[in-house]
């Protein structure tokens, strides 16, 4: 069975994660997405450490399910065979700084006339407008700038911290895919493509408001953070490792307490409501970590779980991939790339019950898929070899 965007062509003229990412899920999904890069170089990505057989984990982890096509789109013959893949297309994605498309001339307007269908995408750090619209931006820029390290810190006093992920390109790549396909039902609606502008900083402001930015919610009642957020627990140290327990309502605080053998802590008037257990946080904690050092993972998690306490064990990179709940829910995968051996990927994580997602390719090597795009786009062998003579299209042989 094929997938549910099976039909669809996309090209993906993105770099890095985020929007390498975003238009991976698609190919997941069934989408002919064709990967257009730099000649001689390609996606910076290429480059970075832990390699196999030339290919980044990097690379291999946001590009599969893609064809590559290398073009310089300095020289006008480039610029013509974008314009004819965006006529053959439905959708294209590009995340050049703002304004770079437009002095190339595959701009949204230049490619509009001819692609009146067509969904424009521009992804951006902070978007078209405002102070610092020219600023290079990396996912530890855009964690500084939306809040994003400070909610990290735990405090509006405290000292922010990043996370040790790339969470705004990720938060964008999401947010990106659904915006792609909500345009496409749009279109299917209203035969009319569109220019969707996503921002990485708009991305991940409208991530954090969800539940970080209470305290800046109503107007005219400001509520200063000056304090570690107690929305969730901690992390604790046990006997042999560390676990994760989380208590939020009245009965997970009783199923503690049993757990722990403590019953005074139920009668303890620092605890006995929610609002009681945020105010004095820090003292429950300590508690809490007092008891669980005291005994093995096995065994509190044993306790907990009987008990209806949300608890998990802490799992390293390593022990992730043996755990029995992901080796049961089957989220990670191993193929075999005919460059790089035998890989393990996380699969697509929606199940599609009609239309299944799939890992259908492999990252394709720089270029890879030239030839056969071009050929797809009505050109000869003799133009194409006069293409590539012209270092225009393709790589170096």
């Amino acid at each position: 069975m094929a997938g549910p965007l099976e039909g669809y062509k996309i090209i993906d003229l993105t770099t890095m994660i985020a929007g390498p990412f975003a238009t991976m899920l698609l190919g997941d999904q069934g989408a002919d997405v064709i990967k257009v890069e730099v000649r001689g170089r390609g996606d910076h990505v290429r480059a970075t450490a832990n390699q196999a057989g030339g290919f980044s984990a990097s690379f291999l982890n946001n590009n599969r399910n893609k064809r590559s096509i290398t073009l310089d789109l300095k020289q006008p013959e480039g610029r013509e065979v974008l314009h004819r893949l965006a006529e053959s297309a439905d959708v294209l994605v590009q995340n050049f700084r703002p304004g770079v498309v437009d002095r190339l001339g595959i701009g949204e307007a230049d490619l509009r006339a001819n692609s009146p269908n067509l969904i424009y995408v521009s992804l951006s750090g902070f978007g078209a407008v405002g102070p610092y619209v020219h600023k290079p931006v990396y996912d530890p820029i855009i964690q500084a700038v939306s809040g994003l390290a400070s909610v990290q810190g735990g405090g509006d006093n405290l000292r922010p911290r990043l996370v040790r992920t790339v969470v705004p390109d990720k938060v964008t790549a999401l947010t990106a895919s659904q915006a792609i396909t909500a345009a496409l039902l749009a279109r299917e609606r209203t035969g009319k493509g569109q220019h969707i502008t996503l921002s990485m900083l708009g991305a991940m402001v409208q991530f954090l408001w969800s539940t970080d930015m209470g305290g800046q919610t109503f107007v005219e009642r400001p509520f200063p953070q000056t304090r570690v957020s107690a929305f969730n627990d901690l992390i604790y140290a046990t006997a042999d490792g560390h676990m994760a327990v989380s208590v939020m309502t009245d009965k997970q605080w009783a199923g503690l307490t049993r757990a722990l053998g403590q019953p005074d802590w139920r009668e303890d008037p620092r605890f006995n409501s929610p609002a009681q257990r945020d105010k004095n946080f820090d003292e429950r904690v300590a508690l809490t970590q007092g008891v669980l050092e005291t005994n093995t993972n096995a065994h509190w998690l044993q306790r907990l779980d009987a008990e209806g306490v949300a608890c998990a064990p802490v799992l390293t990179r390593t022990e992730l991939i043996e755990h029995p709940q992901i080796v049961a829910s089957e989220v990670i995968r191993q193929s075999q790339h005919p460059a790089a051996g035998p890989v393990r990927q996380a699969r697509h994580a929606a199940n599609f019950g009609a239309t299944p997602a799939a890992i259908r390719a492999p990252a394709p090597g720089l270029g890879e898929n030239t030839d056969e795009i071009l050929a797809e786009l009505g050109l000869s062998e003799s133009e194409i070899s006069a293409l590539r003579a012209a270092g225009v299209a393709g790589e170096e042989d």
